[in-house]
């Protein structure tokens, strides 16, 4: 997997398909050689010598830069005028630092980050882990350059290690990963934007001279962009092209994008926000990076998202829930918002579990004076006048039914009003001599402060301890604003919003691992932190609070260029649909949802007989298919970005099983034929369509393809193939 050619002074990163190769040069500067297809023979010594010997002689001329020369890891002042990896600044004033490669380590499997989610291995998995390791001498900066390689994955995961052997430096910026490409054919960036109900649309855009990117300054990964890009070949599409991923496993501000120079050079980057970010390091400190994963393929789009759906389902996500079907439950908010009590909730429980719902989750509004947004956040106690059993009274009720009980939480927040902010209104983010912003009518808790983090700990799993609660949705509503902290002096405010998320991680590994058999599931005003870092510790997310069943088929088709379908929440609503008042069929709104982690947001004491029966049908049919839907690879056939039509195929890991999902938000009179060709299949065999007597010949679907007629308004068809057997 790993070699170092010591002859050459190459580094071979190999995966079962690709390679990542860098170079020592002149056995000082470390530069990056190669990624791409798997190489069959080793790259030449001198393969780049007059390219990169011509970028440092342009410095020795004078007046010219290095801006040519494919750094591994740049920093500032070296006559590299692009976006650095990192950038310091020393007890003398200068932000000049100088990187020479000192040697390098091999070891079997892959580490953990300290303080960080990661991807891990397994026993048996094969993954190497290089570390490279850089020395500024003058200023005594030490900067280890992780690089683990999951072979069988087809990826790569980098991180990098900061230490300070001298006097207090100042970490201004600190990149996951920079690659630089050169000789660079055009190119486009691809990226996941949107904004809040409409979150993950998939922008693509021409790189051109000059730079192009996204970024969060918000505290949270955010709604407006994902802390994901994608370079792609300009012809890339699902199946053809060149595609190389980067995504970072973080859930705090971030930066990634591409610097492309007048040479037709190219450094992609992706890591924290150097904005509001500095970080001390006295002598002996040391600074870890969030985690970057990298994918490459050379067949498309459809491949890379295939790869990072695999490592993340089975090497990011963690615990009893990664492997298992999970609950098909139901939640109260969109079926009474606000206004609910013990008995309401009870009759909606009784309802869902006569058509094999099996968890009912209590949304927003069960605690303290929490009677709307305006008050109670942060004072985490039973309202006896709406919960007179309290929270075990009512988990028992629900239990008799034979269904679990799940709870809301916004952990993260406080409202003014309440006890808790009157007792400490330390514990905000807020700067002196600032008045802090409120959204939603509230504050964020600094959870930079350990003593915030252990009250959150010590307060969620007493609530846990008491009842049998086996779900936790963990919501957030805000973003940071005024991020300062009364507990850090003034040198360590740039810190702040780092530490935050470094506390929140400390928070959900201890209450994870405290309560292993609780779902917990993320959310963040819907899928506004929807991102590789929580996945860590909530396996699957709320994808959007825009339940409507057509915008939902944009935001799970733009979610899944990177993330697995089992991560994402998805809920049958009631209609008109409470966010954009489109009415979709009862069938239509379950075919959606289905693929991904199947629930109801609605009461279902106000649905027709028939609705009930297409509603147990449905849960019925999940529980069947729910492990192709979420195990199985999945591919992209038509998106709704380009028609009216979405096509998803699913298909399962023993390749028997086959999902064909086909949407459609407009109907056309006399429409003309569609043919949605299929992908994946064994194209020898035959597969039978359930429930018929009727086969198809793999090769015939995926050549000719399945005839889709669009001739009914939010037409939606959930079709299932079984591979005949020899």
């Amino acid at each position: 997997m790993i070699k170092f050619d010591k002859e050459s002074g190459i580094f071979y990163l190999n995966t079962k398909s690709t390679t990542y190769a860098m170079g020592v040069w002149n056995g000082e500067k470390l530069l990056h050689r190669y990624w791409g297809k798997r190489l069959v023979n080793p790259l030449n010594k001198t393969d780049l010598g007059d390219y990169v010997a011509r970028g440092f002689e342009a410095v020795d001329l004078q007046g010219g830069n290095s801006d040519i020369v494919p750094f591994e890891y740049s920093t500032f002042g070296n006559a590299d005028m692009r976006i650095p990896s990192a950038e310091f600044r020393f007890s003398d004033g200068s932000r000049v630092s100088n990187l020479t490669y000192k040697g390098y380590e091999i070891t079997d499997g892959k580490p953990a980050l300290e303080g960080l989610p990661a991807t891990y291995c397994e026993e048996g998995d094969k993954v190497e882990t290089l570390t490279i390791h850089l020395e500024d001498t003058y200023q005594n900066v030490d900067v280890f350059l992780s690089y683990s390689v999951f072979e069988d994955f087809d990826a790569i995961t980098r991180s990098t290690k900061i230490v300070n052997r001298g006097e207090r430096l100042l970490l201004d910026s600190a990149m996951s990963a920079t690659v630089d490409f050169y000789g660079s054919p055009d190119r486009e960036l691809l990226h996941l934007d949107g904004a809040w109900m409409r979150e993950r649309s998939i922008v693509r855009q021409p790189i051109v001279a000059g730079n192009q990117g996204i970024n969060s300054r918000y505290g949270c990964s955010n709604m407006f962009h994902n802390p994901f890009i994608a370079l792609c070949d300009k012809n890339a599409d699902e199946t053809t092209g060149d595609v190389y991923g980067f995504n970072l496993v973080y859930s705090g501000n971030f930066t990634a994008g591409a610097e492309k120079n007048p040479f037709n050079g190219l450094r992609a980057y992706i890591g924290i926000n150097s904005t509001n970010f500095q970080f001390v390091l006295e002598n002996g400190g040391s600074f870890r990076t969030p985690e970057a994963v990298m994918v490459y393929s050379s067949k498309g789009l459809g491949e890379m998202s295939r790869i990072y759906h695999k490592l993340y389902r089975t090497r990011l996500c963690r615990g009893k829930f990664r492997d298992t079907e999970r609950f098909v439950l139901i939640n109260n908010w969109e079926a009474t918002y606000f206004d609910f009590n013990e008995d309401k909730i009870v009759a909606i429980a009784e309802k869902a579990s006569k058509v094999g719902i099996d968890t009912m989750v209590l949304d927003d509004g069960w605690f303290s004076s929490r009677i709307d947004d305006t008050n109670g956040l942060g004072d985490w106690y039973e309202n006896r006048d709406r919960l007179p059993n309290g929270l075990e009274g009512l988990a028992k009720r629900i239990n008799a039914l034979g269904m679990r009980f799940g709870l809301w939480f916004e952990p993260e927040m406080v409202n003014p009003g309440t006890e808790l902010y009157k007792n400490h209104p330390d514990w905000i983010l807020h700067t002196k001599g600032r008045k802090p912003s409120q959204a939603r009518n509230q504050l964020t808790l600094d959870y930079s402060r350990d003593d915030v983090c252990d009250y959150i700990i010590d307060t969620l799993s007493g609530i846990l301890s008491r009842a049998n609660i086996e779900y936790i949705k963990w919501d957030m509503n805000r973003c940071m604003s005024e991020p300062g902290s009364a507990f850090w002096d003034g040198e360590h405010q740039g810190e702040v919003m780092h530490r935050y998320i470094l506390g929140l991680y400390r928070v959900l590994e201890t209450l994870t691992q405290r309560f292993p058999n609780v779902l917990f599931e993320s959310c963040s005003s819907g899928g506004s932190r929807f991102d590789a870092g929580m996945l860590y510790y909530m396996p699957q997310t709320w994808t959007s609070d825009d339940s409507d069943a057509v915008e939902r088929l944009k935001i799970q088709y733009g979610t899944s260029v990177v993330y697995p379908f089992s991560s994402m929440g998805a809920h049958v609503s009631a209609v008109p649909n409470h966010q954009v008042g489109r009415i979709t069929s009862f069938d239509m709104r379950c075919n959606v949802a289905m693929a991904g982690q199947f629930g109801f947001e609605l009461d279902l004491n106000k649905c027709t007989e028939e609705e009930l029966k297409t509603a147990e049908r449905a849960v019925k049919t999940y529980r069947e298919l729910g492990e192709v839907f979420h195990k199985g690879d999945c591919y992209r056939l038509k998106s709704p970005f380009e028609s009216d039509i979405c096509a998803i195929e699913f298909v399962s890991e023993d390749k028997n099983t086959v999902i064909l999902t086909v949407n459609c938000s407009k109907a056309m009179p006399n429409s003309p034929d569609e043919y949605i060709l299929l992908d994946g299949l064994d194209e020898t065999a035959v597969y039978t369509l359930d429930g018929t007597d009727k086969s198809f010949g793999g090769d015939y679907l995926m050549n000719i393809g399945w005839h889709f007629v669009n001739d009914r308004e939010n037409q939606s068809e959930l079709i299932l193939f079984k591979k005949q057997k020899l």
